[in-house]
């Protein structure tokens, strides 16, 4: 925070200080009633009585945490203060401290207050304004505030923007792209306009009466063409309903599993808002472009990579990650994107943020050349727990802008009949917002429609040194048993090999598989099967570890499982990092850590993350507070597998379970994932829990090499060097 510059009030407040750098006069004394202090004092005891009340909302948010940025800066320049003496020092520090103290204890009644303590917390816009009016009340002169841009967005963009090539033919081939303002909201002006609407609208939210409905009035599902092998759930089918009757913004906050991302591609395809844009988090990527195969087949799908060298111009949906972002802007603000799709929208909560800021601009200006596109915000964060985080994803919506409602909300405001003076304005403002869009439904509440426990890949990619280390390993793992299978077929004896339609003697490539399994098990360097796999589960221990982050903030407590040290080291600390709570489970522990561990999990509502061992915690304990399961790494075998999901689908529990299988896409990863699930005869990724299991940790590790020869074999690998490549493996 700036340094606060003082001055002297031009007042009868004559006891006031300055300490104005380079005074020269002598310093007046600190007085109890004079000063930041006492104006902190009095901020303070307004929030304590809030919470005592249980009233607290995003105002008194803000005057705690400008009380506790004032007070933190001023113990800073009393210790600094050279004028002052020992004992005046001391007396200011201890009175600091005392503030402290029950900022402390505020905080301990109402937790969420504790993340404004933080040094990195965000600072909104209404705290540093409460900031400034302190320090005026305390005598104080404050920085200048900072110059507003001149337009809402910096042109900047086009500095960073790349223009891939395929954009720009897509954009000079397609007359769709045109702007189209033939549904245009029409301009409201009545007995609101001047009235300040926007904190009253948040405020409408944070004082709903109990039992306010939290979700818009959805019509019945209707018939629907979907491709085969899917199916829509009840809940899902609604959404398209209204989607199909004409509504064309969605804040769809439904919790983790209930699928969201489906319900988002399919509202599209209703829409016909194509091209499509997907703003994503980078670790859900690939899972959106697979989602998009998956659930829209005849719609083509691109993803944003960098510079984009490699998009596909003319794709019907495009997904891009918010960190590569900011140097796209500039063409997706122009390419005439019909929809627009902001995934985890709570990222986007901080507008001061260059990520939201690009959100933003690109929503702006699809919604300029296009007057109802398809706007859709998903977040699996309830809206109650701190309403203002949602200023920005209503901007994005076009609910509202910068300073008040859009058009089609102040219609709606109107049309109550009431203003802000009124007290029935803000349960009818509240209605007017949830039905723009908001939908909201929890496990529990349709629970009949998902199954009781399931599994939900999650593919991500791995990029940087570490991804480009594991394909050239899995690279040199083919090209060594190509060149092992070459040379035990040159010294078979004629007539022994039985070559298969596609020319592979299948009975070999098994041998050869056999044998790297044997070789491997028993050696810890090289790049065998067994070092791939721990490769890339540290590889995609921050990943995993990401998304259990946001399970934990959307969902509540989260029961992550790997089988490897250094996985969980990189989990929990990056969980440290996020200021998540977390403990651990593992194999070296004593009985007594173990049940600490398990109690502070299922009774510490501030331990959000179990990090447990997929051998030692994999049976014998039950955790069912939670129903998220991350299994970070994969197992070998799907018993070891479900008795993981069964520490928190068993007895007791009265949610649907879903474990979120995190897998590295286009590795080894993925056919180890596959074979598993072949082998225990896991159709259309749900568990019914019943079955054996069908075949042994060595048989899936077989079958992955087998998988990995036979494809090499029939890509044509290089015989020559993969030959020459074994036999100094093997010399070696």
């Amino acid at each position: 925070m700036a340094t606060q510059r003082r001055r002297r009030s031009g007042d009868n407040r004559t006891g006031q200080r300055s300490r104005t750098q380079g005074r020269s006069q002598g310093r007046a004394r600190y007085r109890d009633n004079e000063g930041i202090i006492p104006v902190l004092a009095q901020a303070v005891r307004e929030v304590e009585r809030a919470v005592a009340a249980r009233q607290l909302t995003s105002g008194q948010r803000a005057r705690f945490q400008a009380s506790a940025l004032l007070a933190r800066a001023e113990r800073a320049n009393v210790r600094a203060d050279e004028s002052l003496s020992q004992a005046q020092r001391e007396t200011q520090l201890k009175r600091l401290e005392g503030l402290a103290t029950i900022l402390a204890q505020i905080a301990t009644r109402e937790p969420s207050l504790f993340a404004l303590l933080q040094e990195d917390a965000e600072v909104s816009d209404a705290t540093r304004r409460l900031e400034r009016e302190m320090q005026i009340q305390a005598g104080l002169e404050p920085e200048p505030e900072p110059e507003p841009p001149s337009t809402p967005f910096s042109n900047n963009a086009r500095e960073r923007t790349a223009l891939p090539l395929s954009v720009r033919q897509a954009q000079l081939a397609n007359p769709f792209l045109v702007p189209d303002f033939s549904q245009a909201a029409p301009r409201v002006q009545g007995r609101l306009a001047g009235w300040e609407l926007i904190e009253p609208l948040l405020n409408s939210f944070e004082q709903a009466a109990p039992g306010a409905p939290a979700s818009m009035e959805l019509p019945d599902p209707r018939p629907m063409l979907l491709p085969p092998d899917v199916e829509l759930m009840a809940h899902q089918a609604k959404l398209l309903a209204a989607a199909a009757e004409g509504h064309r913004t969605f804040l769809l906050a439904d919790e983790p599993g209930l699928g969201k991302t489906a319900q988002a591609l399919l509202a599209a395809q209703v829409a016909n808002a194509y091209p499509l844009l997907a703003i994503v988090p980078n670790v859900v990527k690939t899972n959106w472009a697979r989602e998009a195969q998956m659930w829209t087949p005849n719609r083509t799908v691109t993803v944003v990579h960098g510079d984009g060298l490699d998009v596909d111009g003319f794709a019907d949906i495009v997904v891009v990650n918010y960190e590569v972002l900011d140097r796209h802007v500039g063409w997706m603000g122009e390419h005439g994107f019909r929809g627009l799709v902001v995934d985890e929208a709570h990222y986007i909560k901080n507008k001061k943020s260059q990520r939201s800021q690009n959100v933003l601009e690109v929503s702006d200006r699809i919604r300029q050349r296009i007057a109802r596109p398809l706007m859709m915000a998903l977040t699996g964060t309830p809206l109650i727990n701190d309403i203002d985080d949602f200023r920005a994803i209503w901007q994005m919506l076009g609910w509202i802008d910068e300073k008040k409602p859009g058009n089609v909300l102040m219609a709606s405001l109107e049309e109550t009949g009431f203003t802000p003076a009124d007290h029935a304005f803000y349960p009818a403002a509240r209605q007017a917002v949830v039905d723009l869009g908001i939908v909201r439904r929890r496990k529990v509440d349709v629970a009949a429609d998902i199954p009781a426990r399931r599994i939900a890949d999650l593919p991500v990619e791995l990029e940087g040194a570490m991804g480009r280390s594991i394909r050239e390993a899995e690279q040199q793992l083919a090209k060594r048993l190509v060149g092992r299978y070459h040379a035990a077929l040159e010294h078979r004896r004629p007539g022994f090999s039985v070559l298969g339609e596609d020319g592979i003697d299948h009975e070999l490539v098994r041998r050869v598989a056999e044998r790297e399994v044997a070789e491997g098990s028993e050696s810890e360097t090289g790049d065998n099967v067994f070092t791939m796999v721990r490769k890339i589960g540290q590889a995609k221990a921050e990943l995993a570890a990401d998304y259990a982050v946001q399970l934990a903030r959307s969902a509540g407590k989260v029961v992550f499982f790997a089988k490897h040290l250094d996985v969980m080291d990189a989990a929990e600390d990056l969980f440290a990092r996020r200021g998540v709570g977390s403990t651990s489970i593992r194999g070296d522990q004593t009985r007594t850590a173990r049940d600490k561990a398990i109690d502070g999990f299922v009774n510490d509502p501030d331990v959000h993350v179990i990090v447990c061992s997929l051998t030692a915690a994999g049976v014998g304990i039950n955790l069912q507070v939670s129903s998220n399961v991350v299994l970070a790494e994969l197992s070998w075998t799907n018993a070891e597998q479900t008795q993981a999901i069964d520490r928190v689908h068993r007895i007791g529990q009265t949610m649907p379970v879903t474990a979120w299988r995190i897998i590295a896409a286009q590795t080894i990863d993925a056919k180890i994932a596959e074979l598993i699930d072949a082998k225990a005869g896991l159709a259309a990724r749900a568990l019914d829990g019943a079955g054996e299991e069908a075949a042994s940790t060595a048989d899936v590790q077989v079958d992955t090499l087998v998988a990995i020869l036979t494809e090499a074999l029939s890509s044509g690998t290089d015989e020559e060097s993969g030959t020459d490549e074994v036999s100094g493996t093997d010399e070696e």
